[in-house]
C-alpha cells in the first residue's frame, strides 16, 4: 500500500491535523495507539525509549506527545522534564497503574493530561483532541492583566512584572480564566469543566495545577495572596493581592 506523503521539511503529511509523537516501549500498545491516531487524521511518529523520543522531538517538533510513564532507563517523568526544557509542548501521559501518586507525579512535571492503562484508544484520541484544541491560538481577545500579571491569549504568552512565565498549556489556561473572573470563587468541578472542558475526571488534576501555578505567580506560594483557597468551595483570584483572612 502506498504510504502517505510526508514533507521532508516539516515531517508532516499535508492533510494531517497535527503531528503526534507516541512514546511506549510496548510495540503492541504503540502500534494500536498510532493506528487510532493515524485514522483520526494525525501524522504519527513513534519511539520506544526516552533518548529516541528526545531525538525524534528534536528532528520534527511534535504538536503533542503521548508518553508512557514506565519507560526503561529514562522514565517518562524525565523525558517530560527534558521536553519542557526545550519549550512548551503538550503531553498526555500513559500510566500503567491507577496509583494516585503516579498521576500526581505526571501532573507535577507538567503533563497536560493522563490516561491510565488499560485504556480505550478512542478515549485517548478524544483526550489528544481536547488538549490540542486548548493549545491552538485563541479567538481574538484583548490582553488580560492584574496584580503585575499579564496574559496575551493570542500569543499564549504570560508575564509577571515584565518577566515571562514558563507555563504549561493548562497552567496558562487556568491563569487566563482566573484573570477573566477576578473575585469570584470557583469549585474544582467548575474549573475542570471551564478550563479542561471535562464534565468528569480526577479533581486532583485541578489541585495539582493550582499548586504549580501558585509556584510561578505568587511571591510566597506557601502564603498565596493571588490564588486563594476558599474553604468548602474551591479557589478565587484576588487582584488586590491581599492576604486572605
Amino acid at each position: 500500500m502506498q504510504q502517505p506523503y510526508v514533507s521532508p521539511d516539516t515531517g508532516r503529511r499535508p492533510d494531517s491535523r497535527g503531528r503526534i509523537l507516541v512514546v511506549d516501549d510496548d510495540p503492541t500498545v504503540a502500534e494500536v495507539v498510532a493506528g487510532y491516531l493515524d485514522r483520526a487524521g494525525f501524522a504519527v511518529d513513534r519511539a520506544g525509549d526516552g533518548p529516541a523520543a528526545l531525538d525524534r522531538a528534536a528532528e520534527h517538533r511534535p504538536d503533542l506527545v503521548v508518553l508512557d510513564l514506565m519507560l526503561p532507563g529514562m522514565d517518562g517523568l524525565e523525558v517530560c522534564r527534558r521536553l519542557r526544557e526545550r519549550g512548551s509542548v503538550p503531553v498526555v501521559m500513559l500510566t500503567a497503574r491507577g496509583d494516585e501518586d503516579d498521576r500526581i507525579l505526571s501532573l507535577e512535571v507538567g503533563a497536560d493530561d493522563y490516561v491510565t492503562k488499560p485504556f480505550s484508544p478512542r478515549e485517548l484520541v478524544l483526550r489528544v483532541e481536547s488538549v490540542l484544541r486548548r493549545a491552538r491560538p485563541a479567538a481574538p481577545r484583548g490582553r488580560l492583566g492584574a496584580a503585575g500579571l499579564t496574559v496575551d491569549p493570542q500569543a499564549r504568552r504570560a508575564t509577571k512584572d515584565g518577566d515571562e512565565l514558563l507555563l504549561t498549556l493548562r497552567e496558562f489556561d487556568l491563569l487566563a480564566f482566573f484573570l477573566r473572573h477576578p473575585g469570584r470563587a470557583f469549585g474544582r468541578e467548575e474549573l475542570m469543566r471551564e478550563v479542561w472542558g471535562w464534565d468528569f475526571g480526577d479533581l486532583s488534576t485541578v489541585t495539582v495545577h493550582v499548586r504549580r501555578l501558585r509556584g510561578k505567580v505568587e511571591d510566597d506560594p506557601a502564603r498565596p495572596r493571588l490564588i486563594q483557597t476558599v474553604w468548602g468551595v474551591g479557589y478565587r483570584f484576588d487582584a488586590t493581592g491581599k492576604e486572605a483572612v
